[in-house]
């Protein structure tokens, strides 16, 4: 299965991260990282190797995931939005950026990456 999109998972709850890790695999894609921090994650998206990523909005500490979509969206590489609630203002860059609501379902994730990727 290496020629499945790999996806890079950016999100603060473990618990969380294990169970989208869950649905990718059943889904038939690959986990190319799953970070839990902006700086991580930028890194991940200078090295590149991913297809798509999923960003949770707001992460620990306060920080949010917008210079990760920032970097994503200057690449030309396609992401999901992620968020629990509806404080979670999405700025006009990413106006058009698919958004996932929590809690996650298998079903949400799959529609998701496969309108995101075409498949």
């Amino acid at each position: 299965m290496t020629d499945a999109p790999a996806i890079l998972i950016v999100e603060d709850e473990p618990l969380i991260s294990m169970m989208l890790e869950d649905f990718l695999d059943a889904l038939g894609y690959r986990l190319a990282g799953c970070v839990d921090r902006v700086d991580d994650a930028l890194a991940h998206v200078e090295r590149g190797g991913f297809s798509a990523a999923l960003l949770d909005v707001n992460l620990r500490d306060g920080e949010t995931s917008w210079p990760v979509a920032d970097a994503l969206s200057d690449r030309g590489q396609p992401f999901v939005l992620a968020t629990g609630g509806g404080n979670d203002a999405v700025p006009a860059r990413h106006a058009r950026v698919p958004v996932l609501s929590k809690p996650y379902t298998l079903d949400g994730v799959r529609d998701a990456f496969t309108a995101l990727l075409k498949q």
